[in-house]
């Protein structure tokens, strides 16, 4: 069904029409499904705009489709209408395609919503929008906006100052399924398989619900991965191979620290420059989150050292990484310190959607601190550190940590748990679920 089509059937209210929302038919269909939460519970009424940005294949497009029946069967036809960026060459197009819709809504209507599936994909978008707020023509319509790129979205909010409306919070990252979710609807099936197999779908509902049916990923997950990231690498006009190495150098890294001169010499490119593209490509997209060194003593981080590259999209990982992770079997094939590297890779991604629930601006950033004799991954907050083992570990292993932090307390992540003063031992299955750290 096209994009005119949908609309006359939202216009007339016929929501019940066949393949008006294909997303949530299919996913009516399966037999995993996931309640999604990525801290917006329900759109507000007043009229505003609205960004939600996350990687493809996480469910944007289904969440959107939930909320365009719901705002109809809640308020009633010529309340809600719907464009496809994907299918908008540029900002001018933009401005004539809302232009087209916005007398349609009904005059006396409770809420005016109009959804933009992946604006990021219209060269300009912001301006667009920029230019009908700033004529009046939005003035009493809710624009949501999704896009599957960061700074797209982020730049884009940039430059629409003062124009977003008086909405409490306009941007939001649509983040990977926690694992709390993950267990309640998978965890009787899985039993021990649980984590591994969280782990392999990168919370991703579509993965997550393949692996846990049919007990793998199947390929058209991957391929439908790996098509988005090369996409967006061509549409920058870059080059594929040249993202390829990246991702080989930073998954072959895993979680040392290591500055952009030696990425662009292990993956054969010009100069740190061109790597640093890569990178924030990578970065962009969401599959790559930054560590920067932390000074205690400061309490900031330091830049100009040699930076931690942890994916945050372990799903992106999985695509591209020579393993070919596909089962649980084959993650507990691998090296025991390859499955620790894996291991801090989910802790990362951890990090990092908890810090978007939160609504910061940048949660792909985080830091790590490290010494000459000592080393945590993790510093979440100035009185918060965690560091990974994927084997045992013992308090005395951490006796340093109250006399270099006194002020701060350490979780370990290990197979056995244990309790000290200001360390603790949790494992990886209680870290997860933990409501707060």
């Amino acid at each position: 069904m096209n994009v005119r089509q949908i609309n006359e059937h939202l216009l007339a209210g016929r929501i019940d029409a066949d393949g008006l929302f294909p997303h949530l038919e299919g996913l009516g269909q399966s037999p995993v499904v996931f309640e999604i939460d990525f801290g917006l519970r329900e759109l507000p009424e007043e009229p505003g705009v609205l960004l939600v940005r996350g990687p493809r294949q996480y469910g944007k497009s289904t969440w959107l489709e939930g909320e365009l029946r719901a705002t109809v069967d809640r308020f009633g036809p010529g309340t809600a209408f719907y464009l496809n960026g994907d299918e908008i060459a540029d900002s001018e197009a933009l401005v004539q395609a809302i232009r087209g819709l916005v007398p349609l809504f009904r005059s006396e209507a409770p809420v005016r919503r109009l959804f933009l599936d992946e604006i990021t994909a219209v060269r300009e978008w912001e301006r667009g929008l920029k230019r009908l707020i700033d004529a009046g023509e939005l003035r009493q319509v809710l624009v949501v906006t999704t896009g599957s790129r960061a700074t797209d979205l982020r730049r884009g909010v940039e430059r629409l100052p003062g124009r977003k409306g008086r909405l409490d919070r306009t941007t939001f990252l649509f983040t990977p399924l926690s694992f709390a979710e993950f267990s309640r609807v998978c965890g009787d099936r899985l039993g021990a398989d649980a984590l591994p197999a969280y782990l392999l779908s990168g919370g991703c509902p579509l993965a997550a619900a393949e692996i846990a049916e049919h007990g793998r990923l199947p390929e058209f997950v991957i391929e439908m991965v790996r098509d988005w990231v090369l996409g967006e690498c061509a549409a920058s006009g870059r080059d594929r191979s040249s993202l390829l190495a990246v991702w080989e150098v930073v998954l072959g890294r895993g979680g040392t620290a290591v500055g952009q001169a030696a990425v662009a010499r292990e993956a054969g490119l010009a100069n740190n420059t061109v790597a640093a593209g890569y990178l924030e490509l990578l970065s962009d997209l969401m599959c790559l989150g930054v560590a920067h060194a932390w000074d205690a003593n400061r309490g900031v981080s330091v830049r100009r050292k040699p930076a931690k590259f942890p994916p945050i999209n372990l799903l992106a990982a999985v695509a591209f990484d020579r393993e070919r992770l596909r089962t649980v079997d084959d993650f507990r094939a691998l090296r025991p310190q390859v499955q620790g590297r894996w291991l801090e890779w989910l802790v990362a991604q951890e990090v990092s959607r908890r810090a978007a629930l939160r609504g910061e601006d940048t949660p792909e950033l985080q830091n790590y601190w490290s010494s000459k004799e000592h080393e945590v991954d993790f510093v979440v907050r100035p009185d918060l550190s965690i560091e990974v083992k994927r084997g045992g570990a013992s308090p005395l292993e951490f006796a340093w940590f109250p006399r270099t932090f006194p002020k701060s307390r350490l979780v370990v992540v290990a197979r056995e748990p244990f309790e000290a003063d200001q360390v603790r031992g949790v494992r990886m299955e209680e870290l997860l679920l933990a409501e707060e750290w």
